[in-house]
Parts: C-alpha cells; sequence; structure tokens
C-alpha cells in the first residue's frame, strides 16, 4: 500500500508541469501588462520597462516557464505576487482555511442530503417521492452556482433576514454559501445513489436475504448500501475536488477571503505568480483527494486490498 501511494504522489509531477505549462501561457498570450497594472496608468514608459526588466517580464517564455518550473521543485517557491509583492505561498495559506472549509461544508451537506434520498429513491422506485426528487436534483444541476447564490441572497438574506449575505467567520454566514455551493453536489450524489443502490438491490443475495426474513432495514443498510458504496465514494471524490475549484464564484458572491476571490482578483491585475499558485493548489488537491478515494475503497472492498498487498 505505501509503495502505491508514493506511486500516486510521483504522478503529482506532471500533474504539476502540465497545470503550470497550460495556466502560464494562457496567461503569457492575455492581454496587458503587468507592469503597468502594478505602477499604475500614471507611470512613465522608462519606469514600466524598468519594471518589467526586473520581474523578468522581458525574457522568452520558455525561460520565464522555465524559472518558475525550477523555484517550485527546487525551493517549493511559488514566488512573490507581481501586485503586493508579497510571498504567494504565504498568501494562499491564508486563504486556504477558508476555501477548504466551505468544500467541507457543502460535501457534507450534499452527503447528508444526497445518499439518503438516493436510498429513499432507489427502494421505492418510480413513487411520487422518486418522480419528484429526480425533478429536483434535474435542477440542481443545471441550475448554476452563481445564480442560486444569489436567490438564496435575494431570498433569506434581504427578505426574510435569516441569514448573512456575506462573510464567513459565524456559523450563520457559512449556511448560504455551503448550501449554494453544495446543491449540485447533493443531486449528482442522489442520482449516483439511487442508480448503484437500485443495480445492488436487483442481485440474487439480496433476494436471499428478504427470503430469510430479514428486515429491510437490515438488508438495505447492511447489504445493500455496502456494496454500492464504491460509485458513491466516487462520485463523492470527484464532487469535493470540483467544489475546491467551484468555489471561485461562491466565494466573489458571498464576500469570502477564500483561494476563489484571491484567483478573481489576480486574474483582473494580471498577477502570474498568484493565479499559478492558486491553480496549482487547487490541481494538488484534487489529486490528493483523488488518492485518499482510492485508500478508502481498500476499506469498503476488501477484494481491491488484495491488489496491493
Amino acid at each position: 500500500m505505501i509503495k502505491y501511494i508514493l506511486k500516486r504522489l510521483l504522478y503529482l509531477i506532471p500533474v504539476i508541469l502540465g497545470v503550470s505549462f497550460i495556466v502560464f501561457a494562457l496567461l503569457y498570450i492575455t492581454p496587458g501588462d503587468p507592469a503597468r497594472n502594478a505602477l499604475g496608468p500614471s507611470a512613465s514608459e522608462a519606469a514600466v520597462k524598468a519594471l518589467r526588466l526586473e520581474m523578468g517580464l522581458e525574457d522568452p517564455f520558455l525561460v520565464q516557464f522555465g524559472r518558475y518550473i525550477k523555484n517550485v521543485f527546487t525551493k517549493l517557491d511559488l514566488g512573490t505576487s507581481y501586485i503586493t509583492k508579497s510571498s504567494v505561498a504565504a498568501e494562499i495559506f491564508n486563504r486556504a482555511g477558508a476555501t477548504i472549509k466551505l468544500a467541507f461544508l457543502s460535501i457534507s451537506f450534499a452527503v447528508l442530503l444526497g445518499i439518503p434520498i438516493g436510498i429513499i429513491c432507489a427502494i421505492k422506485q418510480y413513487s411520487i417521492f422518486d418522480n419528484i426528487a429526480m425533478v429536483f436534483a434535474l435542477i440542481g444541476i443545471s441550475m448554476p452556482v452563481f445564480w442560486l447564490g444569489l436567490l438564496l441572497i435575494m431570498l433569506f438574506s434581504v427578505r426574510l433576514g435569516w441569514f448573512p449575505s456575506s462573510g464567513f467567520s459565524m456559523p450563520s454566514q457559512m449556511v448560504l454559501p455551503a448550501v449554494a455551493l453544495g446543491s449540485q453536489s447533493v443531486s449528482v450524489i442522489t442520482r449516483m445513489t439511487r442508480s448503484s443502490m437500485l443495480e445492488v438491490i436487483r442481485q440474487d443475495y439480496i433476494q436471499t436475504a428478504k427470503a430469510k426474513g430479514q428486515r429491510q432495514n437490515v438488508v438495505v443498510w447492511k447489504h445493500a448500501l455496502g456494496n454500492a458504496l464504491i460509485p458513491i465514494i466516487t462520485i463523492v471524490g470527484t464532487q469535493f475536488g470540483q467544489l475546491m475549484g467551484g468555489a471561485l464564484m461562491t466565494e466573489v458572491i458571498f464576500s469570502i477571503p477564500g483561494i476563489g476571490r484571491l484567483m478573481v482578483d489576480s486574474i483582473k491585475m494580471r498577477d502570474m505568480p498568484m493565479v499559478l499558485g492558486c491553480v496549482l493548489f487547487v490541481a494538488v488537491t484534487f489529486s490528493i483527494v483523488n488518492l485518499i478515494v482510492d485508500i478508502l475503497y481498500t476499506y469498503v472492498d476488501p477484494r481491491i486490498k488484495t491488489k496491493y498487498v
């Protein structure tokens, strides 16, 4: 198992290289001058040119990219912000807590709501509850996060006054962002749980357990759910990784000081080191979550564990 984990961690190297190259190239060809943004519109051309030389922006693309990658792998240095002149790694470290907390609350909300609804839908297939749940699941998947966030603010903050519309320091401020970000995940997990449970409860061993007179709850929770967990765990892990990146718009709408909002502000200012650092953080987090999901497989299904022994 340790050998497998180390092997998966080595896969982070091509992930970092690929993501860095794509984002670096996109920022390189994007119109705008980071030096001009840093000095302001009233700065002279001589001052802007001097700052570009200091930043290394006059060097060819491959030279800039190679210098950045060298610093990342040899010094674990993500660079310095063009605008604030602060360490990118330190800024991301300060902002990461809010993003991780938002993603964790959102996926917890999605799991606690999506799995039970999916199980009930599978047991009561084609019932009124099943049909209504699937309609709401379709709506949840189709509705953009930023649109749902605005609707929640208008209803629960502006009209009813139940929850604050911004901030992320108090529990009351975390409710609306978590619901807005986790709504799509609820729908996805509900549909996957329903599909996986339907496949399992039709198996012969489930019918045998029912024929032996075991209670419905025992059959569902002990026999059926345990064997249906593999695809559910997969989709939960994938959704958590997507929530880390999808928190971008949610953080902007609810004024949450996280990685997403930092990335948006950095893109506006063409702060290349900060944007690259944020994207790398999301990519590495997504890869680590996938590794954790693979490890969980071995505890859910002993047959998988034998492959790594």
